[in-house]
C-alpha cells in the first residue's frame, strides 16, 4: 500500500481543498447548480474508477436532491430519457474532461454543452471536471479506502 498523499504532505492537501473551495464558490457564481456539479463529480469519479469519490459523490448527490432512479442511471446516461438537457450536457462535459485525448465525439459534446449551457456555466462545468479529477487522481495513488455504510450513510463496523 501506498503511502496517503494528504497525509504525508498535509499542506499540499491543504492547498487542493482551498482550490477546491475556490472552485466550488466560482461555478455557483456562474450558474452552475449544485446538483450539476454533483453530477459531474459523480459521473467523472466513475470513469476514472476511483471507488472512495464514487461513494463518496452518490451520498453528496442524494443529499443535495438527486433522485435515486438518476444515480441509478447515471452509467448509461446517454440511453435514458431522465436527465434534461443541462444534466446532460454536464455529464458530457465529465466525461470528454476524463477521457483523454479529446476526440471527435467528445468534442461534439463539448460543443453541444457550450449551446446548451452558455459560456460561464459550461466554463465552470469544466473547473469542476478538471478539480475532480485531481481529488480522483490522489485517492486512487493513495488507496483511499470505501468503508461499509448503512442505508442512512453512516460507517458500519
Amino acid at each position: 500500500m501506498r503511502p496517503f498523499l494528504d497525509k504525508v504532505m498535509p499542506e499540499a492537501w491543504q492547498a487542493a481543498e482551498a482550490f477546491s473551495s475556490a472552485i466550488r464558490a466560482a461555478v455557483l457564481e456562474r450558474g452552475l447548480s449544485i446538483q450539476e456539479s454533483e453530477l459531474i463529480k459523480l459521473r467523472t469519479s466513475q470513469v476514472n474508477g476511483c471507488a472512495f469519490c464514487v461513494d463518496l459523490h452518490a451520498r453528496e448527490a442524494r443529499q443535495a436532491g438527486i433522485v435515486q432512479q438518476q444515480l441509478d442511471l447515471l452509467p448509461v446516461w446517454r440511453e435514458t430519457d431522465v436527465f434534461d438537457d443541462r444534466q446532460r450536457a454536464v455529464l458530457a462535459v465529465a466525461e470528454a474532461t476524463a477521457a483523454l485525448p479529446v476526440t471527435e465525439d467528445s468534442e461534439a459534446d463539448l460543443w453541444g454543452a457550450r449551446a446548451v449551457l452558455g459560456e460561464e456555466a459550461f466554463v465552470a462545468a469544466e473547473w469542476v471536471a478538471v478539480t475532480i479529477n485531481t481529488f480522483n487522481r490522489i485517492s486512487i495513488l493513495s488507496e483511499h479506502p470505501v468503508r461499509p455504510r448503512g442505508a442512512d450513510g453512516t460507517i458500519v463496523r
